[in-house]
């Protein structure tokens, strides 16, 4: 059985291959400003699930024999989505706005198979640290929070700036292996049915 990733992250992949799954990689194409904007008053969380289920949506087609899993994540700060920073700039802002705060980092998540879907959404509480403005420069100039949901990863160069979290890492870091188990055992699939052969080897 193959897992198909609606994504390009390489923390996405890295997270898979960690835990013995080789996906396909399969970069959707869509539009997620104008899905937020049809969206309107939708929560938070709904907000990254219809972007998550949008991505599985837009390659599904070409894989109908597989699972294919789409994924995104965003920052609730201060009750504000936060996306990716996209600039060096942008970073520094936020990053200021951040520091020393507590914020939600929520992870959507959709899987489609040949016979069914499953969708979820897990939080996970993130504690970032009081960085220094040099640091903050240094990071934002390093280019690593520049796509990544939140301006930081916590398995990289970031993690020196998040004192803790509360809740799943594998989500901070991109997608929710717990969560997913569950959705397999929900949809009749066993994780190891998506490990490669040579797994923990």
């Amino acid at each position: 059985m193959r897992l198909v990733l609606a994504s390009s992250s390489p923390s996405r992949r890295s997270i898979l291959l960690s835990a013995g799954v080789d996906p396909v990689i399969a970069p959707a194409n869509v539009d997620e400003d104008a899905i937020m904007h049809t969206l309107g008053s939708a929560s938070a969380s709904e907000v990254v699930q219809a972007l998550a289920t949008a991505k599985a949506e837009a390659i599904a087609p070409d894989f109908p024999d597989d699972v294919v899993l789409g994924c995104d994540s965003m920052l609730l700060l201060e009750g504000e989505l936060q996306g990716k920073p996209k600039t060096v700039e942008a970073t520094i802002k936020r990053w200021r706005q951040q520091r020393g705060k507590v914020a939600t980092l929520l992870s959507g998540h959709h899987l489609i198979t040949p016979d069914a879907h499953r969708s979820f959404v897990r939080e996970t509480q993130v504690y970032f640290a009081q960085a220094s403005d040099a640091d903050i420069q240094a990071y934002a100039h390093s280019g690593e929070p520049l796509q990544c949901a939140g301006a930081f990863t916590l398995e990289a160069i970031g993690g020196w700036f998040i004192d803790r979290i509360e809740g799943d890492p594998s989500s901070v870091i991109g997608l929710s292996l717990p969560g997913l188990r569950e959705a397999f055992y929900s949809l009749g699939f066993q994780a190891s049915d998506f490990w490669h052969p040579n797994s923990g080897q």
